[in-house]
């Protein structure tokens, strides 16, 4: 069965332009497609499509948001199904256990989403601001800033590498099985290349090696460098690293399909290694809203400022994402649809979220979703595509 969605009126900060090659950091606005530049048939297709993920007894996702739009004009802001419809996952019935009336939870345009690797972004972002300071070099080795990981530092890894997934490290460590803070240091300090460096290889660890490199280069943590850097000056009040109240539940995580025996998951992050590492960590950890993530893209379409706040110059925004992308995946059309092939940037997290930003249109897409809720399935990311497809279809 589907849930009550909400179309909100309330426009969240601020935006861009980029028409004739102007880059504007006009503030984002909710108004009609016609004046974003969009067909109003083709993103009223996107909202009801994205309302029917959540309807029936199997949903793709048991809630979701969308926001979209084109320059300044956010054109479609729509949310459906439930933050909370489950209380646990029955693996005999291989189903949710639907919750009472009076402890389901509504979707609404403000619920939080866990991240999950959308908080890779943030991490890539945070790393291109050292190097637009000079602090930090793109092509330096990673041992020149922690020459204590001795086996990163003899294999000669460098900060692009970890930022292209082209370090040849595996895609994950299993620091959840780890005793505490210590040997999960030591794992990361001892984990050479599984694959000789130069291949792109999508691992975790990438962003957990950067998170370190950072907070040492800088000595601040990452939460705050992500605060201080990005989501204050942009008055994205609604993104932090958790716990969060009141975000979208995920997943009734136990063993065996989990890593871990948690229950069901509220507030808390979902990655169990992120979990591990106290909730703040460089690849997951991070909680935001449609609207927040709105204001991102708009900032790094609009050259990497908006309204009076500027966190990159245009130089590093092209840095950050010219192909292949420093964090950002470029033309995917696994997840973007027909959005990609001209540069479009962005990325999907495991609980179900994804964004997508193209420079060449000027649109953005967000699509948030607790496609986890109550358990994790097999990734299926055609509904993302399609939303692309939709969206791109929209551009006059």
């Amino acid at each position: 069965m589907g849930g009550p969605g909400g179309r909100g009126q309330r426009p969240r900060g601020g935006g861009l332009t980029a028409r004739g090659g102007q880059l504007s950091t006009a503030r984002l606005r909710v108004d009609t497609p016609e004046r974003a530049g969009l067909d109003r048939e083709e993103t009223r297709r996107l909202a009801r499509e994205v309302r029917a993920l959540t309807a029936g007894d199997r949903p793709w996702a048991a809630g979701a948001v969308v926001v979209a739009g084109r320059g300044p004009v956010i054109a479609v802001r729509e949310a459906a199904g439930w933050a909370v419809r489950y209380t646990a996952y029955d693996p005999e019935a291989d189903a949710g256990v639907e919750a009472p009336p009076a402890a389901r939870a509504p979707m609404s345009i403000d619920t939080p989403f866990d991240l999950a690797s959308l908080t890779k972004l943030f991490t890539s972002v945070a790393a291109v601001q050292q190097i637009e300071r000079g602090t930090l070099g793109i092509d330096a080795r990673v041992g020149a800033y922690l020459p204590d990981f001795h086996a990163a530092a003899a294999h000669g890894l460098t900060v692009r590498q970890l930022l292209t997934h082209t370090s040849g490290l595996r895609p994950e460590l299993p620091l959840y099985d780890c005793a505490d803070d210590a040997e999960r240091l030591e794992r990361l300090r001892s984990e050479a290349p599984a694959t000789e460096p130069g291949r792109h290889v999508y691992s975790d660890v990438n962003l957990l090696l950067l998170q370190q490199l950072l907070e040492r280069l800088t000595g601040r943590s990452l939460d705050v460098l992500v605060r201080d850097g990005i989501t204050r000056p942009l008055g994205m009040t609604s993104t932090r690293f958790g716990p969060c109240p009141g975000a979208a539940a995920t997943e009734d995580q136990r063993r065996p399909w989990a890593k871990a025996d948690r229950g069901m998951l509220r507030g808390e992050v979902h990655d169990e290694n992120a979990w591990a590492l106290g909730g703040v960590a460089g690849h997951a950890g991070l909680f935001s809203t449609a609207d927040d993530l709105a204001v991102f893209c708009r900032t790094l379409l609009s050259g990497g400022s908006y309204g009076p706040a500027r966190i990159l110059g245009p130089d590093f925004v092209d840095l950050l994402l010219a192909p292949p992308g420093l964090g950002f995946a470029v033309d995917q059309p696994w997840f973007m649809g027909e959005l990609a092939g001209r540069g479009a940037a962005g990325h999907t997290g495991f609980t179900g979220t994804s964004l997508v930003l193209d420079r060449a249109t000027d649109t953005f897409l967000i699509l948030l979703a607790n496609t986890v809720h109550p358990r994790r399935r097999p990734p299926d990311s055609a509904p993302r595509a399609r939303a692309g497809t939709r969206l791109r279809r929209a551009v006059r």
